[in-house]
C-alpha cells in the first residue's frame, strides 16, 4: 500500500471562460520510508502540488490519499517546510518552534518542549538568535527556522517545497545533510520539490520531473541508485550520478525547447514590415 496516492488529480482555478486547468492528470505513489524528489520549472504548479498534498487545497477532480485515508485537511503528521517562512512575526526564533510543538504534541510538558526548541533551533545554527523575531533576521535566517519548526513536529511525512533555494551555498549544503541524518534515522517518508538537479540526485531516491502547465503533469521517473550515505565530493566521479544528472537535464531541456516552440506559436508577432502598410 502505497504511503501517499494520487490519482488522477486535476486542478483548476476559476470558472468558465476564465478557467484555467493548472495540473492535470497528476499521478503518484510514494511508499513508506521513500525519498523523492520533483523537479520542475519555476511557475509549472509544483506549490498547487504541495497545497493539495497537505490540505491546502482540495482537487477539481481525482484523489488525494495519505495512509488509505483521503486528505481534507491539514495535519502534523505532514510537516510542510515552505518557501515564503511564514512565520508569525511577533514571536522570537524560540517561540515559533515551540508554538509548533505545542500544536503538535499538546500533552508535552514546558521542559520537554523548551529541550525540543533548543535542539531543533541549535540544529539550524540559531541559537544566538533564539530570543530574536522575524524582522530581526535575514531571510536565510527565517528560512532555517522554518525548517527548524517542521522537524521539530515529528511528522511522519516531510514535505518540502523549495525551502532551501534562499540559503548560501554552505548553509543549504549543511540543511541537507542535516535533514537527510533526520529521515535516515527512522526513514520517515519525504518529499522534496525543487528546481535544483543536484539537490535532487544528492537527497531522493527517486526524481520525477513536472512538466510546464497550463495543465502540467508528471514526466517519467529517474531512479537514483546511488549508495547512501552519498558524499557530495565524491558524486561527480561517480559514473551513475553522470549519467541519471544528464539524462534529467536532457528531459528537461528537450522540455524547455517544446515550450519555447508553443510560446513562439502562440504569441507570433504581427508583420509590421513595409509592405504590409502598401495601400
Amino acid at each position: 500500500m502505497a504511503y501517499l496516492e494520487l490519482n488522477n488529480v486535476c486542478k483548476t482555478y476559476g470558472t468558465g471562460v476564465n478557467a484555467t486547468e493548472v495540473l492535470s492528470n497528476i499521478n503518484l505513489s510514494i511508499n513508506e520510508g521513500e525519498f523523492v524528489a520533483i523537479v520542475g520549472f519555476t511557475g509549472s504548479g509544483k506549490t498547487t502540488l504541495v497545497n493539495l498534498i497537505n490540505g491546502l487545497l482540495e482537487p477539481t477532480s481525482g484523489t488525494v490519499l495519505f495512509k488509505d485515508r483521503p486528505v481534507v485537511d491539514t495535519s502534523h503528521e505532514r510537516g510542510v517546510i515552505f518557501q515564503n517562512y511564514s512565520l508569525l512575526p511577533w514571536l522570537t526564533v524560540g517561540q515559533n518552534v515551540a508554538m509548533a510543538i505545542k500544536e503538535a504534541f499538546p500533552k508535552s510538558s514546558k521542559a520537554d518542549r523548551n529541550n525540543q526548541v533548543a535542539k531543533y533551533v541549535g540544529m539550524v545554527g540559531l541559537t544566538p538568535a533564539m530570543n530574536k523575531r522575524p524582522k530581526e533576521l535575514s531571510g536565510g535566517m527565517r528560512q532555517r527556522v522554518a525548517v527548524a519548526r517542521a522537524l521539530a513536529m515529528n511528522p511522519e511525512m516531510i514535505i518540502m517545497d523549495e525551502p532551501l533555494g534562499a540559503l548560501d551555498a554552505l548553509t543549504r549544503g549543511n540543511l541537507q545533510d542535516e535533514i537527510l541524518n533526520i529521515w535516515s534515522k527512522d526513514k520517515r517518508t519525504a518529499l522534496l520539490i525543487t528546481n535544483d538537479v543536484d539537490e535532487g540526485i544528492y537527497m531522493a531516491d527517486r526524481i520525477i520531473p513536472l512538466r510546464p502547465g497550463p495543465k502540467a503533469t508528471l514526466g517519467p521517473e529517474f531512479k537514483i541508485n546511488i549508495d547512501r550515505p552519498r558524499d557530495k565530493t565524491a558524486l561527480n566521479d561517480n559514473p551513475e550520478y553522470k549519467k541519471v544528472r544528464n539524462s534529467i537535464i536532457e528531459y528537461l531541456m528537450d522540455i524547455g525547447q517544446e515550450r519555447k516552440a508553443v510560446a513562439r506559436k502562440t504569441y507570433r508577432l504581427p508583420d509590421y514590415s513595409p509592405k504590409s502598410f502598401v495601400a
